[in-house]
């Protein structure tokens, strides 16, 4: 891959993780505030819907952060843009889609295949 190519991915994770991050301060900030009494008991169900489905979005947000920080050492250590299964680059295209892919879309359609076929 191009050095310049490798500078852009390294600067559009940057910025991903810097918004990740972002969010997820401003979740902790929030749920330390403290909402007031709920004497209407659909009104606190409501609420902790709310904060239940936010903490599920903050959990999978959690887990790209992870990717993106993975992304980025795999730029570090020269191995961005490799497919880890068979070893061959992955297209630009792809990674401009999802830049913390680990595989190229051919090894991920095989894998999708597999565990759809084994109901996973």
């Amino acid at each position: 891959m191009k050095k310049k190519d490798l500078e852009y991915f390294k600067d559009l994770l940057t910025k991903r993780m810097e918004d990740l991050l972002s969010q997820a301060d401003n979740t902790v900030s929030d749920m330390n505030t403290p909402k007031g009494n709920f004497p209407d008991p659909t009104d606190r169900a409501t609420y902790e819907a709310d904060r239940n489905f936010e903490l599920r979005i903050r959990d999978r947000e959690h887990k790209l952060i992870k990717k993106v920080r993975k992304a980025l050492d795999r730029i570090d250590n020269g191995t961005f843009g490799i497919c880890e299964k068979c070893g061959e680059d992955i297209s630009i295209k792809r990674l401009q889609v999802r830049p913390v892919t680990t595989q190229c879309i051919e090894c991920k359609t095989k894998e999708e295949a597999l565990e759809k076929a084994l109901g996973l």
